[in-house]
């Protein structure tokens, strides 16, 4: 069983974010692929403090758990989609402080893209490829896009157009086969480090 994490990456108040993510998710869910398991991870539920930010002692005890329960729920995972709004030609600083918290977790596993700004995120998504190539992250080549002016009316009510699914068919196709394909070299690389 493979299992894909749909990593909801906003923590913006009011975001788009949420029904881009439910969206996905229903989407995957619905292709009823064998032996794949979705889930939807949701940053915003990861309380994560500034990677090296000195917390008053009386914090330390919990961002310590939250950092660890956010490292297990991303080690869980075989592959990865990351939701994510374009900021500033980048990702959200939440998404970037959050990757930075992980390395081992997500080595040799594969990602794939869903993007949504003026433009689809497709400047967060090249953002995206740097950052995970050097977490040892193969992404893969199709992304979904959403445009803020064609697929959200008023800017913020979902309404993806139908072409989209084209694109969300193929990324997942290629998350799972990467996804599927690295899976025994991790198996390798633990039983060489055992």
């Amino acid at each position: 069983m493979l299992k894909i994490g749909i990593i909801q990456g906003s923590v913006r108040e009011g975001r788009n974010g949420d029904a881009v993510a439910k969206w996905m998710l229903d989407f995957a869910n619905k292709r009823n692929d064998q032996d794949v398991e979705y889930e939807l991870v949701d940053l915003a539920d990861y309380r994560l403090p500034f990677l090296g930010e000195s917390l008053p002692e009386g914090e330390k005890a919990a961002a310590e758990a939250t950092i660890k329960a956010w490292s297990e729920k991303i080690a869980s995972f075989d592959g990865y989609i990351f939701i994510t709004p374009e900021y500033n030609h980048a990702i959200g600083g939440a998404l970037k402080n959050a990757l930075d918290y992980l390395n081992p977790e997500v080595n040799n596993k594969a990602a794939g893209f869903v993007g949504y700004g003026s433009l689809g995120g497709t400047r967060a998504h090249e953002n995206l490829r740097l950052i995970l190539g050097e977490l040892q992250v193969a992404d893969v080549r199709t992304a979904v896009t959403f445009s803020l002016m064609a697929d959200f009316e008023n800017f913020s009510v979902f309404k993806p157009a139908d072409y989209h699914a084209d694109n969300a068919n193929q990324m997942l196709d290629q998350v799972i086969a990467w996804s599927s394909a690295l899976k025994p070299v991790r198996q390798e690389l633990a039983t060489a480090n055992a």
